[in-house]
């Protein structure tokens, strides 16, 4: 269902908000400078919302009442009330930022500025910037420790992830990785973190206590070019066990031990799969399939695909609302 802005604008005069869910999933269309919000009960969608230039990366507040979209064509981010999806403020980001990642906290939002080789951090209460981290050439991907102290950018160009202080804005560690690192996820015990290389088709599994590599994960599909192996989001689950990774072109999101970080299953998704998230009981996941236009649905438990819906021109990131 699309609904469109007049509809939209008309609503939010009225006081209307979105349809009640267990859990609502925010999908940010690249293409259709649009988020697709589904209903992660039913599995259907509930509308499609306009929000800027060139949408990617998308996070939510911890409390659930700030949804965050980086307009990477527009320059900042944007803020949105995920109730009714009206635009609540702008945050400053930086040129073209396109990945972030918040404090557990939810204050500050760590942003990844692709252009100017810069990580902004941006206090979500002020809105204001408290500062400016330079780092390694074409900055992607951006994560946190579970405890907050530790904040990592991986930078495309230079295949560096960064080790970043949080209170003194500082690096304190680069480790090498192989080409073009686009997504960086620790685990919730913060005993390893996953750095995805999308050129390189491979999984750096770090040891954050002493940033050095433990293993690397590499991937082979029967049928599948090697080329077409490009990992890119990474997700894991809360109690480690599993770690998902998506493979973009190869149209497959692989299934790791994640004590032994052996690969152990692939599963077919959409086309050119990007990022994920789970649901907060992670009853399922949801994968974004930009060259297909559609969002593939995980069941966690069985490993298994079970549903594909539609939504907007080129998805690229997603979350779901907290409980």
């Amino acid at each position: 269902m699309k609904v469109s802005t007049a509809i939209l604008t008309s609503a939010l005069c009225l006081g209307f908000a979105l349809p009640a869910a267990a859990n609502r999933v925010f999908v940010s269309n690249e293409k259709g400078n649009d988020v697709t919000v589904l209903d992660s009960d039913t599995l259907e969608v509930i509308g499609t919302y306009p929000v800027g230039a060139r949408p990617r990366g998308i996070t939510i507040s911890p409390d659930g009442k700030e949804l965050y979209v980086c307009a990477s064509d527009d320059d900042l981010v944007r803020v949105f009330d995920p109730e009714t999806m009206e635009e609540m403020h702008t945050l400053p980001s930086g040129p073209d930022p396109e990945l972030f990642v918040l404090h557990p906290s939810g204050n500050p939002l760590y942003i990844a500025n692709e252009d100017d080789n810069l990580v902004t951090v941006v206090d979500t209460q002020t809105h204001k910037v408290l500062a400016e981290i330079p780092v390694g050439v074409e900055p992607e991907g951006m994560g946190v420790s579970p405890d907050g102290k530790v904040v990592i950018n991986t930078s495309e160009t230079t295949n560096m992830a960064h080790f970043i202080d949080s209170e003194s804005f500082e690096i304190f560690a680069n480790v090498l990785v192989d080409s073009r690192p686009r997504f960086a996820q620790f685990n919730d015990a913060g005993t390893k973190l996953y750095v995805s290389s999308e050129i390189g088709g491979t999984v750096s599994v770090i040891d954050p206590e002493t940033q050095q590599i433990v293993k690397k994960i590499s991937f082979e599909i029967p049928g599948v070019l090697p080329e077409a192996i490009q990992p890119v989001g990474v997700r894991v689950t809360g109690d480690g066990s599993k770690v998902f990774v998506a493979l973009g072109p190869a149209n497959r999101v692989a299934v790791i031990d994640g004590e032994t970080d052996e690969v152990q299953d692939y599963l077919l998704v959409g086309q050119r799969v990007w990022q994920m998230a789970f649901t907060p009981d992670e009853k399922y996941l949801f994968t974004t399939n930009g060259n297909s236009n559609d969002v593939s649905v995980i069941d966690v438990a069985a490993l298994k695909v079970v549903k594909s819906l539609p939504v907007g021109q080129q998805p690229w990131g997603v979350v779901v609302a907290p409980n």
